[in-house]
């Protein structure tokens, strides 16, 4: 791999575009095809559109909008004006996502119209209001046509050139969740993602006759991969939103009716494939790989997929949304019976390097346990607007070369393979999203009843781990599981809602007065 990544992320999509104009670049089902021909053009207005709002090199535009073409096309417009793009789960509360907008000041957000007089509200309390555009009807790229037609009757906006984005300029900005109770931006750049689109053109070999599926939403790291790998190459990526995604059964109807040939998601939804899907009605001899990333996969669900699906190559991806992957193994089939450990995340990519330090950051003996750190073209420049919790994030060697602390605790195996412990924090992977427990925890201290939260998450073989909520109320009475469920839907992701609710009169303290989260876990 070369050293260095001088052309910016919309670049092969571009190129992909001169090679393969009348190519399938994107399906959105229920709306058709979009040629790579109608992409670039359909980009090509949102470019000038946003040149003529006032969006130049280095602002960010966010993107408040359910997964679909038009979604696909105002990310490919943004980059070529020379901004980054901001994408959040449209699903969240309002207030969560109007934060995340104004954190990092977005000069406009596109946004769905329902969304529009709720997040402008808060918008204004926080004190800033970005340009905000409306779309009406997103799917297939009609609700941003129609947004373009309409701003061409007032005058159209002047075409302007591509930007042509240097290697350190910001790409997207992917927030995670945080331990202060606010979500944190992982700052990507052009450099960080290009590297990593070009590891996996090199390590698994797309062509233009490749059907990819995107899994994931487009606030989620694994998105990167689906959409540029995809499109670097002339393939075709099939959008599958958030409700079909769940559904096994309709799921792997639609695998099989688009012949998608390179799958990727978190091992929860392959583990509902695998039981409920019905795989043996729904043949799929396109598919070639299979990517899973984001929680440990249980071995009976992954020997029970292979059985079903026996010929495609199985890679387990590993890495934090400040490196994107950083690891991978390939699962060589068939899984033997007498496997029952989940398998190891493998060896650092190319274009990256790895090692594992101790607590005192330095590099431990082959074999022994330590926290993973990595350096490297793909990891992030830093959290944004957070300068304390960016050089926390890193161990800087005498040479002064950066490494990034995953948190993840791992060893060497005989080959070579790291294998993983588990985290050092209080952060935990839950349906493939890293979760802070400090930020379920302060979300619940906003009900006003609630006295006192403490939040921890106990191993679970189905979903990976199940979070606890212990509380106290303010009346020594416990609140009903739908008032609470209720309530954390209007102040949380789903995916961060409790399974669990258990009540107290008080929480256990330790001596020293503070919550004693480990006489919990046992409690749990």
């Amino acid at each position: 791999m070369s050293a260095s990544t001088s052309a910016p992320l919309h670049r092969g999509f571009l190129d992909a575009a001169g090679r393969f104009p009348e190519r399938t670049a994107v399906v959105d089902p229920g709306h058709g095809p979009l040629s790579y021909a109608d992409l670039d053009a359909l980009s090509a207005r949102v470019r000038d559109r946003l040149a003529q709002l006032g969006v130049g090199p280095g602002d960010r535009v966010g993107l408040y909008l359910r997964k679909s073409a038009d979604t696909v096309a105002a990310i490919y417009g943004i980059l070529r004006a020379g901004a980054a793009y901001v994408p959040v789960d449209s699903g969240a509360p309002v207030e969560r996502n109007a934060y995340v907008f104004h954190n990092c000041e977005v000069q406009v957000l596109i946004a769905e119209a329902r969304v529009l007089d709720a997040v402008r509200a808060q918008f204004e309390a926080l004190g800033r209001t970005p340009v905000l555009v409306a779309l009406e009807d997103v799917g297939g790229a009609k609700g941003l046509t129609r947004w373009l037609e309409a701003a061409d009757r007032g005058g159209s906006a002047p075409t302007v050139p591509d930007h042509s984005s240097e290697p350190d300029d910001v790409a997207y900005i992917l927030y995670t969740s945080g331990s202060t109770g606010r979500p944190k931006g992982v700052t990507l750049t052009h450099e960080n993602a290009v590297s990593f689109v070009q590891w996996c053109s090199e390590t698994f070999e797309p062509h233009e006759r490749d059907v990819f599926s995107s899994h994931a939403p487009f606030h989620f790291d694994l998105s990167v991969l689906d959409l540029f790998v995809s499109h670097r190459h002339g393939a075709a990526l099939v959008l599958i939103g958030e409700e079909a995604g769940k559904e096994p059964t309709g799921l792997a109807k639609l695998i099989a009716e688009h012949r998608i040939s390179v799958w990727y998601s978190a091992p929860s939804i392959l583990s509902l494939l695998a039981q409920f899907g019905s795989l043996d009605k729904h043949p799929v001899p396109d598919l070639r790989h299979v990517f899973f990333a984001g929680e440990v996969f249980p071995i009976k669900h992954l020997r029970r997929l292979a059985e079903l699906w026996p010929t495609p190559r199985y890679f387990n991806l590993y890495g934090p949304t400040e490196t994107n992957v950083c690891t991978f193994y390939e699962v060589k089939l068939p899984i033997a019976a007498e496997q029952n450990t989940p398998f190891p995340i493998g060896k650092v990519c190319s274009h990256l390097r790895g090692k594992v330090v101790d607590e005192d950051g330095k590099e431990v003996a082959d074999g022994q346990e330590g926290e993973l750190c990595i350096t490297g073209r793909g990891v992030m420049q830093r959290y944004w607007g957070l300068p304390e919790q960016t050089q926390k994030g890193f161990l800087s060697s005498r040479n002064g070369e950066r490494w990034y602390r995953t948190g993840d605790i791992v060893f060497q195996d005989a080959n070579g393979d790291y294998v993983y412990k588990g985290r050092r924090d209080r952060m935990v992977k839950r349906r493939a999203y890293r979760v802070e427990l400090g930020e379920i925890e302060a979300g619940l201290y906003k009900h006003a009843q609630i006295k006192e939260a403490a939040v921890i998450a106990i191993p679970d073989e189905e979903a990976g781990v199940k979070i606890i909520a212990h509380v106290s109320s303010r009346t020594g009475a416990p609140l009903s599981l739908i008032e609470m469920k209720g309530f954390c839907a209007q102040v949380l992701p789903m995916y961060m809602i409790p399974d669990r609710f258990q009540w107290h009169a008080a929480l256990p303290k330790t001596s020293t007065d503070k919550i004693h989260y480990q006489q919990l876990k046992e409690m749990s």
